[in-house]
């Protein structure tokens, strides 16, 4: 017997301002229901999701072919060229030991002052990253790699008879003296949050037993180290960057028990940023945003694994600010890595210094914790557009380098870090986003499986004795195709995601179409004794559209379903090899011949109706103001030639 139901509030809408308006209508009423599967349509049964839901472990997941995997593959040939050696270089020296390596360049060996206290940021973002491709492929390589750095970051403790892991030029008198009060420049805990990171993943990722050891001496040191620091004075030292640390320690809490632990994730606290959230205040203009975001992060696990009340609405509350008006249609944000006024946003739009790619790496690591504790469609909504345009857009997909901004400027184009002369903040996250991949495509409880990304994979739920293997070509096509394979008939729920950017969806089961539904935002839900080959088919229904800005109606991007469709502009006055560069803070300086983009004339909605569509799958051309075609594309396809993500129509006239 089949039974379905839909499950989330429609925010199926004609714009995105209407969309993410109705985002911030979280908290409506939970409801249910269940219809028979003759019915040919669903009302919503509610826009909250039922209870809580668990992430699968990233091992239970395998990318088959497609864009993801291509993706994984260029970062994991990254990972193997580059050298533990060299990263640890600082950390051996700090321990009084000699390297055996001469270390990198970029921000792990240069003296301005932002940079020096980086050294040894990449180290933590390496191991992060090895750590999730040990979990996510099959290959030895990385889980030997992880055991190679833990054993010598253990070696680097042990000579220097102290827990304190650092790589800084000026050793580990930076971080006293930082902590004590002498120092009030530079990013310290920032640098060291990466490492904390690292060997928390490679204990829980990669299985490996000894960096738990390495990890608690950090710890303790850090415990003791600022044992004699006042709240106020802790408070104060936190006006200073300082990256998750309070995520680290509510994850070491939640490890141990120890009192300890909890104790500094509350102090990591930042209260400046979590009193006004806490209150349903935005006070983000001027603040620089990945300061901020990982911050928040650590308030929502802080109230997963202490319960301790404010964090956990402070964080959701962020996240709704963030996401109704502060993001741009690729799901960035910011400009020159700063949240600003959000009625300024169309003085900063088109900035070459839009859209810090870590921003959108730490935006979606609290997309998928707020989801899990309240599994919304809306979330998965946004986890997927940022995914797809941001994150899977980032990297080079000739080279596997990845992006620092993805700016806005028409006519600029993408400019990436190179293999061993840039380690910007983003080259490490970047390391680690295209490794994780497997992370957010399916959750679960007790009694029901969620698809929520429609990626070309294989889940392996242990628990239910199942094997599910989801292939499609999505987003060139709009559907995605799920085949259980069971030892035994099992009764369960299978949850889809009715994204909100499809009118409609059809669900065939077997070849028989057992459902048609118009609720986007939603979740339909199978309740159903699955048998061992049984297939679901997903049908959705993809269509150009405009999403102008919350503030600025007048200036907007194409999209195509959760796609950016960008102006592909080729790549005229580009010299050869412009796109890699090693100095991440003369972006906005490249590319500065002058260079007219072309211009758009009429009535954004006019313009949408007269997109055509290509003979080649994910291809469209628009008449410029003159007729003239412009080619679109997906944003996350563009590489190598100058763009447009935004319009601002003008007449003919003008022109």
């Amino acid at each position: 017997m089949h039974q379905f139901c839909t499950c989330g509030k429609n925010l199926h809408g004609p714009s995105r301002r209407d969309v993410l308006a109705l985002l911030c209508a979280l908290g409506a009423a939970p409801g249910s229901g269940v219809l028979s599967a003759t019915a040919n349509a669903a009302e919503p049964a509610g826009s909250r999701g039922a209870g809580t839901v668990r992430a699968f472990e990233l091992g239970d997941v395998r990318l088959l072919d497609g864009p993801f995997l291509h993706a994984q593959k260029q970062t994991a040939a990254y990972l193997k060229a580059l050298s533990a050696d060299r990263l640890l270089h600082g950390f051996r020296v700090n321990a009084g030991l000699a390297p055996k390596a001469p270390v990198y360049g970029g921000w792990e060996s240069e003296q301005t002052w932002a940079d020096i206290h980086c050294h040894g940021h990449s180290l933590g973002h390496y191991l992060s990253a090895c750590s999730m491709m040990a979990a996510a492929t099959d290959d030895p390589f990385f889980k030997d790699r992880v055991a190679y750095i833990v054993s010598e970051l253990a070696a680097c403790q042990q000579a220097a008879g102290s827990g304190l892991l650092s790589a800084f030029p000026e050793g580990h008198s930076l971080v006293t003296d930082f902590i004590a009060g002498k120092k009030i420049s530079g990013v310290p805990w920032y640098t060291l949050h990466k490492v904390y990171a690292g060997l928390r993943d490679a204990h829980q990722l990669a299985g490996n037993a000894e960096a738990r050891e390495v990890l608690l001496r950090f710890a303790d040191w850090a415990v003791a180290a600022t044992a004699s620091l006042s709240d106020a004075q802790f408070e104060t030292m936190l006006n200073t960057e300082h990256g998750g640390m309070n995520e680290v320690f509510a994850d070491l809490f939640a490890l141990t028990g120890k009192a300890d632990y909890r104790q500094m994730a509350l102090r990591f606290s930042h209260k400046a940023v979590l009193a006004p959230l806490a209150r349903g205040q935005d006070h983000l203009d001027g603040l620089h945003a990945n300061t901020q975001i990982p911050k928040i992060v650590g308030f929502r696990r802080v109230h997963d694994v202490t319960g301790e009340a404010g964090y956990g609405p402070a964080a959701a509350f962020f996240w709704r600010t963030v996401v109704r008006s502060r993001s741009y249609a690729t799901g960035g944000h910011g400009d020159g890595e700063h949240f600003f006024a959000v009625a300024d946003t169309d003085k900063h739009v088109f900035s070459a210094k839009g859209a810090e790619t870590c921003g959108v790496h730490n935006m979606l690591k609290l997309t998928r914790l707020l989801f899990m504790q309240d599994p919304q469609a809306a979330y998965a909504d946004f986890y997927e557009r940022a995914l797809f345009n941001s994150i899977l857009g980032s990297q080079d997909p000739d080279t596997g380098m990845v992006t620092y901004f993805q700016g806005g400027r028409p006519g600029y184009m993408k400019l990436y870090c190179t293999p061993v002369d840039s380690f910007w903040c983003c080259t490490g996250t970047g390391m680690e986003n295209h490794a994780k991949y497997g992370d957010s495509i399916y959750f679960h409880d007790e009694r029901s499986l969620t698809v929520n990304l429609f990626i070309p994979s294989v889940l392996t739920w242990k628990a239910q004795d199942a094997v599910l293997t989801q292939t499609t070509l999505f987003p060139e096509a709009e559907s995605t195709r799920l085949q259980w394979r069971l030892a035994s008939p099992k009764e369960f729920s299978l949850k889809l995601r009715h994204p909100g950017w499809s009118p409609k969806a059809e669900v065939r089961i077997n070849g028989r179409a057992v459902g048609r539904f118009s609720n986007p935002g939603a979740y339909i839900v199978l309740n159903r004794t699955w048998k061992d080959g049984d297939v679901v088919k997903l049908v959705l229904s993809m269509q150009v559209a405009v999403e102008p800005l919350a503030s600025s109606p007048g200036i907007f991007a194409f999209t195509y379903g959760p796609l950016v469709l960008a102006g592909a502009l080729g790549r005229e006055g580009i010299a050869p090899g412009a796109d890699i560069v090693i100095n991440e803070r003369r972006v906005g300086e490249y590319l500065n011949t002058p260079f007219e983009a072309p211009r758009l004339a009429g009535d954004p909605a006019a313009l949408a109706r007269k997109v055509r569509q290509g003979s080649q799958p994910l291809t469209f051309t628009v008449p410029d103001a003159h007729g003239r075609p412009v080619r679109l594309k997906p944003y996350h396809q563009i590489a190598h030639e100058r763009y447009v993500t935004y319009w601002q129509t003008t007449s003919v006239s003008a022109t």
